[in-house]
């Protein structure tokens, strides 16, 4: 993001970072663009004008409705936030085996699912776990600083980060996932609400909603 900032164009970009453009352009879709000398030198045509024009009323497009989306939606309360991260955990939460964990690749989501967990679900620090998933091409330490930091959790709550070598695994989420994914759990250290209880409870609160709609 830092190079599309300064004015680097998605080909000068892709030379430095080994991903798709598909990928690239995911990422930077609604961030402003305007060419710095570098890329004017390399190409000074009509199509990188216009492109560039276009560019900048999509992301101009985009910050207006998100703008107006926000203020549909107001200020969230309580009962709004637990509602929110049931269906959090509807799509991204464990349903077997008694285990209360999110997993997901989003720091957002991550940031969320650990607020849903303490402040719904009365989970303190030291009810919670996070183990990190990588696959070989990441930089292992840096997805562990990156997780510190989005979970503002000490180290003592980290397990051993793990590392996916199978061979036969699907390569397409490689490089679209630079710091991994990160599984929250919760465990109950001395609190029986906090283990399988607590799971079912959720479960019991999935059941509820839905038998409402």
């Amino acid at each position: 993001m830092s190079l599309r900032k300064r004015g680097y164009s998605y080909g000068l970009i892709l030379k430095q970072i080994k991903i798709s453009k598909s990928t690239l352009s995911s990422w930077l879709k609604e961030v402003p663009f305007e060419p710095n000398e570098k890329v004017w030198e390399r190409i000074k045509t009509g199509p990188l004008k216009s492109g560039r024009i276009k560019h900048n009323k999509r992301v101009k497009d985009i910050a207006q409705i998100k703008k107006e989306a926000k203020e549909e939606l107001g200020v969230l309360n309580k009962k709004d936030l637990w509602m929110i991260g049931l269906g959090l955990y509807m799509g991204e939460g464990s349903k077997t085996h008694d285990i209360v964990r999110v997993i997901n690749s989003d720091p957002k989501i991550i940031k969320l699912a650990i607020k849903w967990f303490k402040d719904c679900c009365g989970l303190k620090n030291e009810n919670l776990t996070v183990m990190i998933h990588v696959y070989p091409d990441c930089d292992v330490k840096k997805c562990e600083s990156y997780w510190r930091k989005v979970t503002k959790l000490s180290v003592e709550n980290f397990r051993k980060t793990q590392v996916d070598l199978r061979k036969n695994k699907a390569t397409k989420n490689r490089k679209k996932l630079p710091f991994g994914t990160a599984h929250i759990s919760a465990v109950c250290k001395g609190n029986s609400n906090f283990g399988v209880k607590l799971h079912r409870r959720i479960m019991g609160w999935i059941e509820s909603s839905l038998d409402q709609i």
